[in-house]
């Protein structure tokens, strides 16, 4: 059975939530091996501005950053391991939403999923910002897990 969705992007964070969306795209990429899944982590690393006069900012940062954003896929590529389906996992860089919305975009994906809240400590009262900026901006429909 074909569903409607033949791309689905999954934004991977590593908490738990988006453990829950990857698992949930799994699900949905089960229903038939010609669904494409492109797992997505963002690495945010500050900027030389956001750090201030005082603030350390160097390449090793914003290495160290991506690194663990690398990690944090392979743990999702062992999930994936056994799904027939192609999978890609691919690291961003820069603001969360916007590499979500562009990438989707850019792979022709027609599905977004991805929790209602990600690791971020300031996330907005009912919806996560990261999210909610997804959801009012993406050009395809946006599957959010709570």
């Amino acid at each position: 059975m074909l569903t409607f969705y033949s791309r689905i992007l999954v934004a991977h964070d590593g908490s738990e939530l988006s453990e829950k969306a990857l698992d949930m795209a799994i699900t949905l990429a089960k229903q038939d091996e010609r669904i494409e899944l492109f797992v997505v982590a963002v690495s945010n690393p500050p900027s030389a501005a956001s750090m201030g006069s005082y603030g350390i900012y160097s390449q090793e940062l914003i290495d160290e950053l991506r690194k663990n954003t690398e990690k944090l896929l392979q743990g999702a590529m062992e999930k994936m391991k056994d799904l027939p389906n192609k999978a890609t996992t691919v690291v961003l860089e820069g603001n969360p939403g916007r590499m979500i919305i562009e990438y989707a975009k850019n792979s022709n994906c027609d599905l977004i999923v991805m929790g209602s809240r990600g690791l971020n400590a300031f996330a907005e009262l009912f919806l996560g910002s990261t999210s909610h900026f997804v959801v009012q901006r993406a050009h395809c429909p946006v599957f959010i897990v709570k």
